[in-house]
């Protein structure tokens, strides 16, 4: 399997996140791979969403979280992966990613005190819903149940940006369906709340620059592959925020420091 550089895909990306309303800027996007996001503010990160986010079937367990973290040091930004969870290889390995839940479920993880309230991060990478696709359940909500827990995200965290990622391909007929339709929702809610003032972006997954049913280690879940595919169009989400001067330093946390463990 061949891999773009990081520079051609990040150039790449441009257009499918412009498309998006996300403030992308094109002009030598690729060189700023080696540029610190925000002026280097430290990057207190939570991922957080289900089995994708914990990482499952990649072969290290760290699924993209360790590629984009080598990334965003490598381009200046002291980082620190934060969540009530544990997954991976990876020295910085905290995640807060519940596999098998929904929307709903993976917003009452994340109102639990040990969650966002302990770490405010000022950044949150969401990726989920896709459990709402494979059960076909509640589909036709899934943008308003994903804009409540947004709502509550920013309430524990105030100076936190979102990176709202679209659900990935799947493999399966009826769930792709599924899919679509929860991706037009969140696209929808993107438009919305960045129109009243939100500081979101939107990471599209669900195309030839993500994760393709080659990149899948199963019906649902990308193999190492995909999961690399995910971390660059997550980076070129970040690189959106910093273009929009949305990226703040994280809030005083006592004995959480900026950087993870390398």
């Amino acid at each position: 399997m061949v891999f773009l550089p990081i520079n051609n895909l990040l150039l790449a990306l441009a257009t499918p996140l412009a498309n998006h309303g996300v403030a992308v800027n094109h002009f030598n996007l690729g060189a700023r791979a080696v540029q610190p996001l925000g002026n280097a503010v430290p990057l207190r990160i939570m991922p957080l969403g289900a089995s994708i986010t914990f990482g499952q079937a990649s072969t290290h367990g760290n699924g993209y979280r360790a590629e984009l973290r080598t990334q965003l040091t490598t381009a200046g930004n002291k980082v620190n992966m934060v969540g009530s969870r544990q997954s991976g290889t990876m020295a910085d390995n905290d995640v807060e990613g519940w596999p098998g839940l929904r929307i709903e479920q993976v917003h009452q993880k994340a109102l639990d005190p040990k969650s966002v309230s302990k770490f405010r991060p000022n950044v949150f990478l969401i990726n989920a819903g896709t459990n709402d696709a494979v059960q076909n359940k509640n589909v036709s909500t899934a943008g308003e149940r994903m804009e409540a827990m947004i709502t509550d995200l920013y309430r524990l965290s105030p100076r936190a940006v979102i990176v709202l990622s679209t659900l990935l391909m799947n493999k399966g007929q009826a769930t792709e369906q599924n899919v679509l339709n929860i991706n037009r929702q969140f696209v929808n809610l993107v438009n919305k709340l960045r129109n009243s003032g939100r500081r979101i972006v939107l990471a599209d997954m669900h195309n030839d620059a993500g994760p393709v049913w080659s990149d899948l280690a199963d019906e649902t879940h990308p193999n190492d592959g995909g999961y690399r595919k995910m971390a660059n169009i997550w980076f070129a989400g970040l690189l959106a925020t910093s273009d929009e001067g949305w990226l703040q330093a994280p809030e005083y946390v006592q004995n959480l420091p900026d950087s993870g463990p390398n």
